[in-house]
C-alpha cells in the first residue's frame, strides 16, 4: 500500500503576487463583482508590475477591481467582453493609453475552457460576416463555414473562492463560480484567495467545484473588505 501526502499550498499574499512580473498575462475571475478576487488585485496594485495583459469578462466599475489597475497605469492590454460600466477604461481606450480586445462573452468563456482542456482552439459560425470575423481564419467543415477561435491561456489566474482546503480543492458560492474554474485550468499558475481554509477531507466531494490539481497557492482572507459587500448570501 502506497501512502501519498498532498502538498500544503497555503501561502502569504505578498509572496504569491510577487511572482507576477512586468508584461505578464493575468486572468481575473469573476462576473462583475461576484467571484472577483479584489484582495489579490489590491496586492497586485501595491506591488505594481507594469504592461500587464488583463483578461476578465468585464472591466468592473469605477473604483473597484480592474479600475484600480487602470488608474495605476499597470495595464497595456485588456481582453474583455465589455467596458461600458467603466469610464476609465473607455477614456484610456479612446486616448490610446490601452489596447482593448473585445471578445463576445460566450466566445471568451469557450476560448478559456478549451485552453484548460488542452486544445488549441475551436470552430464556430458565431460572428461570420460581422466585425468579430476580422483577422480570423475561415474554415469549411462538411460544407459549413466557421471561424477558427484560438485557445486563450495566461501566465497567471487570480481566483476568489468561498472555501478551500490546504491542497487547493475549491468550493465557490452561488454565481461566484462563473469564470473562476475555467481560468484556473487555463493558466500556468493559479493563485486563490479563499474566505476560509478548512482541513483536508472536510469539503464534501459534491462541493468541490475545482480540483486542487489546478491550484498553486491558496491565500486565506482574514476579512472581506467593503468592496465585497454587494454580494448578498
Amino acid at each position: 500500500m502506497i501512502c501519498m501526502t498532498l502538498p500544503d499550498k497555503r501561502g502569504a499574499i505578498e509572496e504569491a503576487i510577487s511572482a507576477i512580473g512586468d508584461g505578464a498575462s493575468v486572468m481575473l475571475g469573476g462576473f462583475g463583482v461576484p467571484g472577483t478576487p479584489f484582495c489579490l488585485i489590491r496586492e497586485l496594485v501595491r506591488q505594481g508590475p507594469r504592461n500587464l495583459i488583463i483578461i476578465k469578462n468585464d472591466a468592473n466599475e469605477a473604483g473597484m477591481g480592474v479600475d484600480w489597475l487602470l488608474e495605476n497605469g499597470q495595464v497595456a492590454t485588456l481582453v474583455t467582453s465589455h467596458i461600458g460600466l467603466n469610464p476609465t477604461a473607455m477614456r484610456m481606450m479612446n486616448e490610446g493609453a490601452i489596447e482593448v480586445e473585445f471578445v463576445p462573452q460566450g466566445i471568451l468563456a469557450e476560448r478559456i475552457r478549451v485552453a484548460g482542456a488542452g486544445m488549441m482552439g475551436f470552430v464556430t459560425d458565431i460572428g461570420l460576416g460581422t466585425p468579430v470575423e476580422e483577422g480570423k481564419q475561415r474554415i469549411v467543415i462538411e460544407g459549413s463555414t466557421g471561424l477558427l477561435e484560438t485557445a486563450l491561456r495566461a501566465d497567471f489566474a487570480l481566483i476568489h473562492a468561498h472555501k478551500a482546503d490546504a491542497f487547493g480543492n475549491l468550493s465557490f458560492s452561488a454565481s461566484a463560480r462563473n469564470f473562476n474554474p475555467l481560468m484556473a485550468m487555463a493558466a500556468r499558475q493559479t493563485i486563490v484567495e479563499a474566505e476560509g481554509i478548512v482541513p483536508l477531507g472536510t469539503l464534501p466531494p459534491e462541493n468541490v467545484h475545482l480540483s486542487g490539481a489546478f491550484v498553486d497557492t491558496v491565500v486565506e482572507l482574514t476579512e472581506l473588505p467593503e468592496v465585497y459587500g454587494v454580494v448578498q448570501r
